[in-house]
C-alpha cells in the first residue's frame, strides 16, 4: 500500500489518492527500483537491481531496444528519451516516478474518457479507469499510442474507485437479479398450471 504523504506530495493533483492507489496496485509495483523488460512482448529476465545506480544501468542497457518499465508506477522509461545516456535517476526515486507516472496515466485516463465522449456518470468511470490500465500497460488504446499522443486536456468528473472485488460483487448481483426474475415467473406458471388444470375439469364434467 502507497503511502498517504508520498500520495499527497508527490502524485498528480488530478487524480484522487483512492484512484492513484488503485492505479499503483492495477500497473506498477511495490518495489521503486524495480525494472521490467519486454521484447517482442515477452519478458526479459533482467538482475534485480540493489540500488538506484544499478536500476539504471539496466534501463540504460535495454533501453531502444525493449519495452522498459520502471519503478512504482512502471513508468515507459524511454518516451521522450533520443539517447540512454538521457535517462536520468530520478527514474527510480519513489516521489519523482509517482509523480511522472501519475501525470502521464491521468492523460491516458483523459485520451480513453474522449473515446467515450467525456460521459459524467459516475458508472462510467470504473469502466475508463480499466480501459486506462489496460492501455498503460500495453501502450495503446483504440490504436493509439499513449504515451507519445497529445493530451486532450480537461478535467477528469466524477472519480468513482474501482470496486475492490469485482467478481464477487458480481456475483451477488446475478444471484439478486435471477432471484427477482425466477420467482414472478414461477408465480406466473404455478397460476396458470392451476387455472388450465381446474378449467379442463369443469370443461370435462360439462
Amino acid at each position: 500500500m502507497l503511502d498517504a504523504t508520498l500520495i499527497k506530495e508527490c502524485a498528480d493533483p488530478s487524480l484522487k489518492p483512492a484512484i492513484v492507489e488503485h492505479f499503483v496496485m492495477a500497473a506498477g509495483s511495490d518495489d521503486p527500483l524495480a525494472v521490467t523488460v519486454k521484447s517482442g512482448g515477452r519478458l526479459v529476465l533482467v538482475p534485480k537491481a540493489a540500488s538506484a545506480d544499478e536500476a539504471v544501468a539496466i534501463v540504460r542497457q535495454y533501453a531502444g531496444q525493449a519495452v522498459v518499465r520502471v519503478g512504482l508506477t512502471q513508468f515507459p522509461a524511454g518516451v521522450g528519451v533520443k539517447e540512454p545516456s538521457d535517462l536520468k535517476p530520478d527514474l527510480v526515486d519513489a516521489c519523482q516516478n509517482l509523480r511522472k507516472g501519475t501525470a502521464m496515466f491521468a492523460k491516458v485516463l483523459r485520451i480513453v474518457a474522449k473515446w467515450y465522449g467525456n460521459p459524467t456518470s459516475k458508472d462510467v468511470f470504473p469502466q475508463i479507469f480499466e480501459d486506462a490500465v489496460y492501455a498503460w500497460k500495453t501502450g495503446e488504446f483504440e490504436g493509439v499510442s499513449v504515451f507519445q499522443a497529445e493530451d486532450p486536456g480537461g478535467g477528469l468528473a466524477n472519480q468513482k474507485e474501482p470496486r475492490a472485488d469485482k467478481s464477487e460483487v458480481d456475483v451477488v448481483d446475478a444471484e439478486a437479479t435471477l432471484q427477482t426474475e425466477a420467482e414472478p415467473s414461477d408465480e406466473k406458471k404455478i397460476g396458470t398450471a392451476g387455472i388450465r388444470i381446474d378449467l379442463s375439469r369443469i370443461g370435462g364434467q360439462r
